[in-house]
């Protein structure tokens, strides 16, 4: 009797958890077409050489990075198992789009929308990578995103954004969405600085309603200039959110979480490859278990840490 679709992508993740990660093949730019958006979208689509029944992983950027961005993290998790879809949002500084264009203060409502295109555009990315073709598990779909790119992330976990009379704006969670990694998420929006407050005015996020579950990673010296309270701001998508959500607190770390944004990117001001290699490491495990639930390497990368005589964050679940 063939194996049951389970048992063949656990297998994968045994395999690859096990041993060396395997070869990663990656195609860009795939477009897909985005009318009324001023321009196309711009995918960058990274999968493993082998295996089956990949999970997928929808990663947003922070401002001003691109499909390129984000490599520890992308190559990582596509040499240990999942199918990375990476879009270009519009404040992306390869495209150059001026302050004063229309579309400035509608792009945080855009990247939601870019995020949405990608899942809808899964046959294209899918045949846009040779050899990946029917290799995709889509009942097995997580986002990720760091700074700006973890707000439009968590949007499609639950999240809402308050409008100035504090009322929740509509629902833009997508059902097809089952886990998240949120990294260096900005918090609520009272606590913005007036500058934040009136030209970022959709930096209002409600996470009462933010059910999925979810990773949060934030860094203990994470002082964000948007802000007026400090590092805590970013464990708000935690402390906010209903249950079924973990915290992780990097020990000395900024906003870069030790270097997630690029191999030697200039935007890194706390370089700690033992730091990334954690983030590498937990945010693997808990997509695995997320997403598999017959998985068993959360359990075990929390207790490793927990154990660790000189651990570099600590592990909190609610």
């Amino acid at each position: 009797m063939p194996e049951s679709k389970t048992a063949n992508a656990q297998k994968t993740a045994n395999a690859q958890a096990a041993g060396a990660p395997t070869t990663v093949t990656s195609a860009k730019p795939v477009v897909l077409p985005a009318p009324g958006r001023g321009e196309d979208l711009q995918v960058r689509v990274s999968a493993p050489a082998t295996g089956g029944d990949l999970p997928v992983i929808v990663l947003s950027h922070g401002h001003g990075s691109s499909m390129n961005g984000y490599a520890p993290l992308a190559d990582f998790w596509a040499a240990h198992g999942f199918v990375v879809l990476q879009p270009t949002h519009l404040d992306s500084r390869t495209l150059g789009l001026p302050a004063e264009d229309p579309r400035t203060a509608r792009i945080w409502r855009l990247r939601i929308d870019d995020l949405g295109r990608v899942l809808d555009g899964l046959d294209t990315l899918e045949a846009a990578l040779p050899g990946l073709a029917g290799r995709l598990d889509r009942d097995r779909i997580a986002v990720a995103g760091h700074s700006w790119g973890a707000q439009t992330a968590s949007t499609l976990l639950g999240a809402r954004v308050l409008d100035t009379d504090g009322v929740p704006g509509e629902d833009m969670s997508d059902p097809r969405v089952t886990a998240g990694v949120l990294l260096a998420v900005p918090g609520l929006g009272d606590d913005l600085t007036p500058f934040a407050a009136e030209h970022l005015p959709f930096m209002r996020p409600s996470f009462g309603t933010m059910t999925t579950p979810a990773l949060i990673v934030a860094g203990d010296h994470d002082d964000s200039a948007l802000s007026t309270r400090g590092p805590d701001w970013f464990t708000d998508a935690y402390t906010h959110s209903p249950a079924g959500k973990s915290l992780l607190t990097l020990f000395g770390a900024e906003h870069s979480l030790g270097g997630i944004a690029g191999y030697e990117a200039a935007e890194t001001t706390d370089e700690s490859p033992a730091r990334v290699a954690l983030i590498q490491r937990l945010t693997t495990a808990f997509l695995r278990s997320a997403l598999h639930s017959e998985d068993t390497g959360w359990k075990a990368a929390a207790t490793a840490l927990a154990e660790d005589p000189n651990p570099l964050g600590e592990l909190r679940t609610n």
